[in-house]
């Protein structure tokens, strides 16, 4: 969507792009480069599956290099993300374009209204739900520029569009609660966030080594900043994809479940598959879920033994144990 948009502006609403280097900040695979050229483009991508896919297309970065002609922005959800996101592409792009392509469900009306009080707007149409909207890069946005991370009202560092940056999950706190109080070997953290829930793992007497697993490069930094145990094994990888070095004896895990604004439980059942094909015979998972989320049956048919041992009218702890590699 965000590049049909950006086509439209080009081709019926009088958008002409600079010669020169264009960035697409957080562009994802699945809108394409429309009438780009490949060899022009440079993506800025922290979540790693679509950085290894990008990456295999066009040059492809976690930070910006500039100085770009053009900036395109593929408008994330969260607003304090949003603005960041923005003001990091005018920085990167002076005296260029910057362009804003977003959903009217990701909030890119109330950024228009925003963006009018600060630059001057060179085109702003309306296309596919939503909107494109340009301006010539200054420094009038340096004020929404913010560090990579802060601490947050509970003291640990988070950033802007990481999960729960506010404070501790509750879904994590219930884990936590329910797991046992001694825990022996080589664990792993799929989906290990900015880390909160990996500090609870390592307060465990016998946890030798464990290995936090997060695609959002912006949630892997701050976890390396409130997970300081010298145990703590930091990966930038997709954890439905990850391979251990090591054998592991145990995975614990709050997976993610949203893919946008939808509910996607492939994407908790995508963590189980993962779970079930890193652990060894003896190994175990413990896990954690909206009450509503249908994971039981995925459970089921890559472990033998499965059952709820904790929880309340929003989430479920669940148990496995004895991987059964025939049913895979």
């Amino acid at each position: 969507m965000s590049m049909d948009r950006l086509s439209y502006a080009t081709s019926s609403a009088g958008l002409t792009l600079p010669d020169g280097k264009i960035a697409l900040f957080g562009a994802l695979i699945a809108d394409g480069l429309g009438d780009l050229d490949p060899q022009q483009v440079e993506v800025i991508q922290r979540f790693h599956p679509e950085f290894t896919t990008w990456e295999k297309r066009v040059a492809t970065g976690t930070e910006p290099k500039g100085p770009y002609a053009t900036s395109v922005v593929t408008l994330p959800r969260v607003r304090a993300l949003a603005q960041v996101r923005i003001a990091q592409a005018a920085q990167a792009t002076p005296g260029g374009l910057v362009v804003i392509s977003g959903a009217k469900t990701d909030g890119i009306d109330p950024i228009a209204k925003a963006l009018k009080k600060k630059v001057t707007l060179l085109g702003n149409v309306a296309k596919a739900h939503g909107r494109c909207l340009w301006f010539q890069a200054s420094g009038a946005l340096d004020d929404w520029l913010a560090p990579e991370m802060s601490r947050n009202a509970e003291g640990d560092f988070t950033a802007p569009g990481v999960f729960s940056a506010a404070g501790s999950d509750p879904a994590s706190k219930a884990l936590a609660d329910a797991l046992p109080k001694t825990l022996k070997g080589n664990f792993a953290d799929l989906g290990a966030g900015w880390g909160w829930l990996s500090r609870e793992i390592l307060k465990r007497d016998g946890v030798k080594t464990l290995h936090l697993v997060e695609a959002d490069q912006t949630a892997l930094t701050c976890a390396k900043a409130n997970v300081t145990d010298t145990r703590a094994d930091f990966h930038w990888h997709d954890a439905t994809t990850w391979k251990a070095a090591g054998t592991l004896d145990g995975v614990i895990m709050n997976p993610p479940f949203h893919t946008g604004r939808k509910g996607d439980p492939n994407l908790g059942q995508a963590f189980i598959t993962s779970a079930a094909r890193l652990l060894p015979a003896h190994g175990q998972l413990w896990m954690v879920a909206n009450r509503h989320l249908p994971y039981e049956a995925t459970l089921e048919a890559h472990f033998r033994d499965v059952s709820e041992i904790a929880g309340n009218s929003k989430f479920k702890i669940l148990h496995a144990s004895r991987p059964s590699r025939t049913r895979r």
